[in-house]
């Protein structure tokens, strides 16, 4: 597999039942063109923005089509966090370009 991106998708679906939700993300769990990441959700609203690696987002829209969930909008992202601000962030960028995985 060549080098993997990060994306945001955002799923905006207040009616979708919770066990649905979990249903769906054991499927999600054995795909290979993609890796879930995490997923961050407002069940009250029926949000979630869910954090995935894949070569393109092509590979996610087929991987969400293929197994029938919907989605509003997929992203490329970066990732940043405070204690990369400043001098270290050209570093961190230059590393995270060559890198092939998400790291943590």
């Amino acid at each position: 597999m060549g080098k993997l991106n990060k994306y945001m998708m955002v799923h905006n679906t207040p009616d979708v039942d919770c066990n649905e939700v979990q249903a769906n993300w054991r499927k999600l769990a054995d795909v290979e063109a993609g890796t879930w990441i995490r997923t961050y959700f407002n069940e009250e609203k029926g949000v979630r923005y869910c954090i995935w690696m894949a070569q393109s987002e092509e590979d996610l829209k087929d991987i969400f089509t293929e197994i029938g969930i919907s989605w509003d909008s997929i992203i490329r992202v970066e990732e940043t966090v405070p204690d990369l601000w400043g001098e270290k962030w050209n570093e961190h960028l230059a590393e995270d370009s060559v890198a092939d995985t998400l790291g943590n």
